[in-house]
């Protein structure tokens, strides 16, 4: 083994675990309809195999920083790793959507580990040029996962939808055996202890939230079960505010939320996975229990944001990271919003075809704010903060994505069960609810076959309808981030005259 591979073996090492750990939040969302149909699954259950583990993503990744810098990073890396294929093994075994959805959210916790750890060893492993260049690939790391998870998951649903989790098993193998060998322990000196108070306040509070907007696409708002969870984990957040505000190490430094440029910055990245990546559920849905494509195929679709997000990212990474961030992500996020938009053409008698367009589109806008949300969020708090701000940055995105993920299941539900009650359909919101699940052939398939043809149209009509709600509301929330940032992000960074690697520098976790 040459020097120079031996140098680079490190990196392999961090970005075959950040890559595995990314893909699982959207690798899920094109077998939904099969494992719909060989769990029995509800629609409200669906949406939890894909809402617990970024929640568990989102809520841990602070808390889990702090841990690796107090007993080391490669100790915690190790054990994200290991946790993490216990648990993908689990959901491919998982018999039933209650033990899937537990082994999801074990395995959103050691994501979380292994996420947090990842930027601290590179930043403690590479110096000076070579930093660079390992933070570049990382990020085009970072942004091929987002992407490739709807391609990968059509590709290994064709052999079961049990696959998507236990491909983790050789990667994960790969990944141990040589940090082992290559990565070196590295620790903070002086690093506090972690805020075990205010993660899991934090958590219990985010959890409610995410609860209620998932009963409430499942059971409507009239409900107590979907709008009291609500309430209570507004008031946990509170709490936790309060909570944060008298600590002397919390797990983030509300006083950073104090400018407006950081907080602007925290909201783009919200909703920049809300109006990207959480419609992708109901349009795998769509591709296959309405208009009849397998996985592969489906999968397939999501070509062009692939394709189009990954070169636009390595243009931007290089042309773009200098920019001003208020300029970046306010064109990204518009960008994000036109696209979604493109795709809110959507009718009852369209192909897969008419998202092709605004498919590219989005993948456009997503291209342009990857590589640049994260050091837009280094650059806008002091140095010493840098490792927040990047946890923070994390935690907003996967955050957005489960919120989002469950907003639009209510959008969704709303839109297709009021379609189906203007064309006078039976139950209709029994028949919502098996639309919501990707039973739609089921239901047909249930019907006197003299009433089929009539039925599957109605169908189509009524799931493109909540469709394109879904696709109205991600793209207005593209277009509202797009606002946000250009009007928040403002004033002097507190790092002004540092560049895009010096910044990389900075980070800490």
């Amino acid at each position: 083994m040459t020097g120079a591979m031996r140098t680079w073996w490190p990196l392999v090492a961090v970005c075959a675990g950040t890559f595995m750990l990314l893909i699982d939040v959207t690798i899920v969302n094109v077998a939904l309809p099969d494992i719909a149909t060989s769990l029995g699954t509800s629609f409200d259950q669906l949406q939890w195999v894909v809402d617990v583990y970024a929640l568990a993503l989102a809520a841990l990744v602070l808390g889990a920083g702090s841990l690796a810098d107090l007993y080391g990073r490669k100790k915690l890396y190790l054990g994200g790793l290991l946790l993490f294929a216990a648990s993908s093994l689990a959901c491919g075994l998982a018999p039933n959507a209650e033990l899937l959805i537990a082994a999801r959210a074990v395995q959103g916790v050691g994501a979380a580990a292994m996420f947090s750890t990842t930027i601290a060893l590179l930043n403690a492993i590479y110096r000076g040029r070579d930093r660079g260049t390992a933070f570049g690939i990382w990020g085009a790391v970072v942004g091929a996962a987002a992407a490739a998870g709807p391609i990968l998951g059509g590709l290994l649903t064709e052999l079961s939808w049990r696959w998507i989790f236990l491909v983790n098993l050789p990667v994960t193998l790969f990944a141990v055996l040589l940090t082992l060998k290559v990565v070196e322990e590295s620790t903070q000196s002086g690093a506090p202890h972690p805020d075990v108070p205010g993660i899991a306040t934090f958590t219990l509070g985010a959890g409610a939230i995410v609860y209620g907007l998932v009963q409430a696409a499942a059971n409507g708002w009239a409900d107590l079960g979907s709008w009291g969870p609500i309430v209570a984990g507004f008031v946990v957040l509170a709490g936790w505010v309060a909570l944060e505000l008298r600590r002397e190490a919390p797990m983030l430094d509300l006083g950073l939320f104090r400018t407006t440029r950081f907080t602007g910055i925290m909201i783009g990245s919200l909703l920049l996975n809300l109006a990207a990546f959480a419609n992708s559920i109901y349009l795998s849905l769509w591709l296959q229990s309405i208009l009849g494509l397998s996985p592969l195929q489906a999968g397939a679709v999501f070509i062009p944001l692939s394709a189009v997000s990954f070169v636009a990212a390595a243009v931007a990474g290089k042309k773009l990271t200098d920019r001003s961030p208020r300029l970046v992500l306010s064109l990204g996020l518009a960008i994000i919003g036109v696209g979604a938009l493109l795709m809110a053409r959507v009718d009852g008698g369209a192909s897969w075809g008419i998202l092709v367009p605004g498919l590219a589109v989005l993948g456009l806008g997503v291209g342009i704010c990857n590589p640049v949300v994260t050091s837009a969020a280094l650059a806008s708090v002091p140095r010493e903060r840098s490792g927040m701000a990047s946890g923070a940055v994390n935690t907003a995105r996967q955050l957005g994505f489960a919120v989002g993920v469950a907003v639009l299941g209510s959008v969704f539900a709303a839109g297709t069960t009021r379609a189906l009650t203007q064309a006078g359909a039976d139950d209709p919101t029994g028949t919502a609810s098996a639309l919501s699940g990707g039973q739609a052939q089921q239901v047909i398939g249930s019907a006197p076959a003299d009433a089929r043809a009539g039925l599957g149209e109605l169908l189509s009509a009524a799931y493109a309808d909540g469709l394109r709600d879904v696709l109205l509301v991600a793209g207005a929330a593209g277009l509202v981030g797009a606002v946000l940032v250009a009007l928040l992000v403002r004033g002097p960074s507190p790092q002004t005259g540092t560049s895009s690697p010096e910044r990389a520098e900075a980070v800490r976790s």
